[in-house]
């Protein structure tokens, strides 16, 4: 069968209308069920767009400002993560991407190129459009493709491990076409395209190793950066798909949801990234309108494994996996918010697999405290959480379910989720941590990669096992399908729920929340929100 990402090669049961997701910490005004508004928690938690598109013609001008998740401090694609939630569509407004995932059709769309086609879904053929040129003037062309992933995979960038787990070569057919060819089958590779490896640098920007220029073919270009404080982005008016509706795109970091959605009711930002449950239900429940995008593993309780952690041991992880309550946590942290699930996807999604997650049994993970102490271990475990009062009231909370069983616990905050990145994904200095990793029904095979391949720079916990690795490898040809995929994604989650890399939350509802006035946003894999074609009325 040819796959193609015109329209031909469909992931129909991406989009679940019951699938539910929450963060861990807040406060939610509401309780039980339903969430305010007459609204289930299956209808917030649902994928796709919330409110009316109906928004007649766009309007020419204005300054867009969006109150992100988290500050991007460089607009170098090989230093920063290709991320909805930490900075990636900025990245994406100034590189554009190849490709585009279309959570309407459930499809691979063509963005910056002109087709990406496969008869086997061994070799990809990536055709590019004419004219298209870089900020700099300089063509988009086959060697700047091939220069730009060439870069990006040689310093390990984000997704940058499955080109290199794929072997994948890359050949100039001609000026407007590359070739690539994989080890074996990838259904899901236009996602790759999609994301980092899919922002092409100038060839100008990286000429000079001791200075770094954003230079891209996106549809807007730097024209500030002050570090804590806003990146403004100005419009091209030589994009390849006609200058942006709006003059520029200004990007600020607020801290915690609460305060993105005071600057929302105040008027004072168009657009906000919001993933706490009790925040995103109050603002389901208010009638923002936006693209909610539900996610597994959205939040969990990471353990370090490395050497030399208390995480190394196996008893340390179990103890904390049995003790744990998160239906207890939820309703305590935060009132009730989002619904529970210790499963790597949601119940309603295509690739929950309907294992058995170990139930909570404290006396066990007591035993377990006990005999790791008596070999040594001292009992304390530092809790990384953000330094915001709803991540700390969450914190308190695991707190005392771990001491509960014999862990002596410091929760240790992070100012911002800038630090709370680099200390986790660079550093690796934390013992237990509360994070997210994300796992998109569209491309489960990337996103688990990135989470649990042995060698995977953004591998958070440490975790290394050959069998996983090649359970992965086996995801990788039927990553597309769930009806196929399914029995290796049970073997997955039964050897992930044996090991516990970490202890699993809830999904999540990332909600990309907009102003009534504010149109034309495309969100796309990765939570990458693309703005070539927004407008404000």
């Amino acid at each position: 069968m040819r796959a193609t990402i015109n329209r031909r090669s469909r992931l129909a049961a991406v989009l679940i209308a019951g699938a539910l997701g929450v963060t861990a910490c807040g406060e939610s005004s509401e309780r039980g069920d339903t969430a305010g508004g007459g609204l289930s928690k299956a209808e917030i938690y649902a994928t796709g767009y919330v409110g009316d598109e109906d928004a007649g013609d766009p309007v020419k001008g204005g300054t867009l400002t969006v109150a992100e998740y988290a500050e991007i401090r460089s607009l170098n694609p090989t230093e920063s993560y290709a991320n909805g939630a930490v900075g990636g569509s900025a990245m994406a407004a100034v590189y554009d991407t190849l490709t585009r995932y279309d959570f309407e059709s459930g499809t691979w769309e063509p963005q910056l190129a002109e087709s990406l086609t496969s008869d086997d879904k061994v070799t990809w053929t990536l055709a590019l459009r004419e004219g298209v040129t870089f900020s700099d003037g300089t063509p988009l062309d086959a060697d700047a493709v091939i220069g730009s992933i060439e870069l990006y995979t040689s310093r390990y960038a984000y997704q940058s491990l499955q080109l290199l787990g794929q072997q994948t070569k890359m050949r100039k057919v001609d000026d407007l076409t590359v070739e690539f060819t994989h080890r074996s089958p990838w259904a899901t590779f236009p996602a790759m395209l999609a994301g980092g490896p899919g922002m092409i640098m100038a060839p100008a920007a990286y000429a000079n190793p001791e200075k770094f220029e954003p230079i891209g073919a996106g549809p807007f270009e730097l024209e500030k950066y002050a570090p804590a404080e806003e990146l403004v982005l100005a419009a091209r008016d030589d994009y390849w798909n006609g200058a942006p509706y709006l003059d520029k795109l200004r990007f600020v970091w607020l801290g915690a949801d609460d305060a993105k959605m005071q600057s929302m009711d105040a008027g004072e930002a168009d657009a906000a990234f919001i993933r706490s449950a009790p925040v995103v239900e109050k603002a389901r429940k208010d009638g923002y309108s936006g693209m909610m995008l539900v996610v597994g593993m959205g939040s969990q309780i990471a353990i370090n494994m490395r050497e030399g952690r208390p995480g190394e041991d196996e008893r340390v992880r179990k103890a904390i996996q049995l003790a744990f309550d998160n239906e207890a946590y939820l309703e305590r942290a935060s009132q009730g918010a989002g619904l529970p699930s210790k499963s790597i996807f949601a119940e309603t999604s295509p690739w929950s697999t309907g294992v058995e997650v170990p139930a909570v049994d404290r006396e066990a993970a007591a035993d377990l405290v006990e005999e790791a102490r008596a070999d040594g271990f001292d009992g304390k475990l530092d809790y990384l959480v953000g330094a915001d009062p709803l991540s700390q009231n969450a914190a308190v909370q695991v707190e005392a379910q771990l001491e509960a069983v014999g862990f002596d616990i410091t929760i240790v905050s992070s100012d911002n989720i800038a630090d709370s990145t680099k200390r986790l994904y660079v550093d690796h200095d934390f013992d237990i941590a509360l994070s997210a990793s994300s796992i998109g029904d569209e491309d489960p095979y990337g996103s688990l990669g990135e989470v649990l391949f042995s060698t995977s720079p953004t591998n958070l916990s440490g975790y290394a096992n050959p069998e996983m690795d090649q359970l992965l490898g086996e995801l990788g040809p039927v990553g597309d399908d769930p009806s196929a995929g399914v029995e290796t994604m049970r073997k997955i989650e039964e050897l992930f729920q044996e090991e516990v890399p970490s202890v699993l939350v809830s999904p999540v509802g990332n909600f990309l929340v907009t102003q009534d006035e504010v149109h034309g946003i495309k969100v796309s894999t990765q939570a990458l929100s693309l703005y070539d074609k927004a407008w404000k009325g």
